[in-house]
């Protein structure tokens, strides 16, 4: 039964969780690592039940698309995170810029305002808390949605994503499709 759905996992290494990495020494193994070749993002992440005809491809496509181009800005020190997240965004109609650190955001966060931020908390430097607090304290970002998308899943971490101004905290690996709803909930 579960070999008739593919499964993908976007994240690091080092994101990983436990059950995760068990995985590996399951029969999912073949299904959860398996890699992409020639990635054609729409059937990498929407559609995991199959085939689809160009009709069903269309109207999923215009249900995805968020209407005018929302901007959104992806964080992460893993660059296969950004590029993959910032991939399947930009297939669901977003523009998307991406950054590798918390200065780099802030910076780009200068030059251009966005409609929703993506951050990780574990980087170097300025980890995502940091990032998010010095967001929250210019005008232009205080009501602009912030979703940590992070390896940190404790119970104390997404409180402490919650206190520090993120709107919401999935935890890696995610699932695209639910990421794409937590941000039109958040977007309204």
């Amino acid at each position: 039964m579960l070999n008739q759905y593919p499964i993908v996992r976007i994240g690091a290494g080092r994101d990983l969780t436990p059950e995760v990495q068990d995985d590996r020494a399951t029969s999912l193994a073949p299904i959860a690592m398996k890699a992409i070749p020639s990635i054609n993002p729409y059937q990498a992440f929407g559609n995991v039940r199959g085939k689809v005809t160009t009709s069903e491809r269309a109207a999923r496509q215009r249900q995805m698309s968020p209407g005018p181009k929302l901007k959104v800005l992806v964080v992460d020190d893993v660059s296969d995170v950004t590029e993959m997240i910032g991939l399947f965004l930009r297939v669901a109609g977003y523009e998307v810029a991406t950054a590798d650190s918390g200065a780099l955001a802030l910076r780009l966060a200068s030059e251009s305002t966005f409609n929703l931020i993506i951050s990780d908390i574990g980087m170097p430097e300025m980890n995502g808390y940091e990032l998010t607090e010095s967001l929250r304290g210019r005008p232009e970002y205080r009501g602009i949605p912030i979703i940590a998308v992070t390896g940190y899943s404790e119970y104390h971490d997404r409180t402490r994503a919650l206190q520090s101004g993120f709107d919401a905290h999935l935890t890696k690996p995610i699932n695209p499709a639910e990421l794409l709803d937590l941000m039109r909930e958040l977007l309204g």
